[in-house]
């Protein structure tokens, strides 16, 4: 893609918001590196208008603005917004289906009018639209190997997405209540371990909520153990960069570990040093 200044833009979204992808973003070769910004550009956005609604609302009216200027431009009519164009460019320079990214900005609409979920089965859903579909398109930005399963390059891509949600999910527990009213933890889930909405919104630590953490990390780690089976299967020139996004991410699991599992000592985070130990551990397998 054109080293454009939108192109600079959304390089410099990624790397004040993504700081994880960012990291692992450096490792592509440079036709990938300006792809995924501009892919990273594409998800950012919408999903910061529902986080931060400028309008003090929802976002639902800003988002869907913003929707119908993206669908314009997928259409071939030019529009004023240069990273919806560097997006559209993007879609159809990797063959990125558009259906994918009307799939992810259907579970950013979603956002604005849903914030309970009663079982995994439907966060599962949820994630499929929020965060698979973006491993998916980072599937068609990076490429297979000849020959390369696809019902398996599709479940593993689904699988990470899965993952690194569920660690933002885990992560973020006490942002997404006290700024925004959301749980993104099963209901029933919580039920079952004795967790209320009461204990989320007191912040209020117990032995059953660490249960429960503990519970919902280890169902993260093995998503993340069972993605890595379709790492093999992406191109040479990318597969490292991806699979040091996904040991980057996992490492936050291991910091909500480090706090002993407290969602509310602070938001989990892995050091520039930790960052550093992991890619020298996996970047040459």
């Amino acid at each position: 893609m054109p080293n454009t200044n939108a192109q600079q833009k959304a390089k410099q979204i990624q790397k004040k918001h993504g700081t994880s992808y960012y990291l692992a973003t450096q490792f592509f070769p440079l036709h990938l590196r300006e792809a995924t910004y501009a892919l990273y550009s594409f998800v950012r956005i919408p999903d910061q208008i529902v986080d931060e609604p400028a309008d003090g609302g929802n976002g639902r009216e800003e988002l869907e603005a913003w929707i119908a200027t993206w669908r314009r431009s997928m259409d071939g009519e030019e529009v004023s917004d240069p990273l919806i164009t560097l997006a559209t460019e993007l879609f159809s320079m990797h063959s990125v289906p558009r259906q994918l990214g009307e799939d992810f900005l259907a579970a950013m609409l979603q956002d604005t009018e849903k914030d309970r979920y009663k079982t995994y089965a439907e966060l599962e859903k949820y994630m499929y639209g929020s965060a698979a579909v973006v491993g998916l398109m980072m599937v068609h930005i990076i490429g297979t190997v000849k020959g390369a399963d696809k019902a398996l390059v599709r479940k593993t891509a689904t699988q990470l997405g899965e993952a690194m949600q569920l660690t933002n999910f885990l992560r973020d527990i006490d942002e997404d209540y006290q700024q925004r009213g959301r749980i993104y933890l099963p209901l029933d889930e919580m039920a079952e371990f004795g967790v209320s909405e009461e204990d989320i919104s007191g912040r209020k630590m117990s032995e059953n909520l660490k249960k429960l953490m503990q519970f919902q990390v280890t169902r993260a780690r093995k998503l993340y153990a069972e993605a890595a089976a379709g790492l093999p299967l992406l191109k040479p020139e990318g597969r490292r960069a991806a699979r040091l996004a996904a040991k980057l991410y996992a490492g936050i699991l291991d910091a909500i570990v480090a706090q002993d599992y407290n969602p509310f000592a602070g938001r989990a985070r892995t050091s520039k040093l930790n960052k550093i130990t992991t890619i020298l551990k996996h970047y040459w397998k």
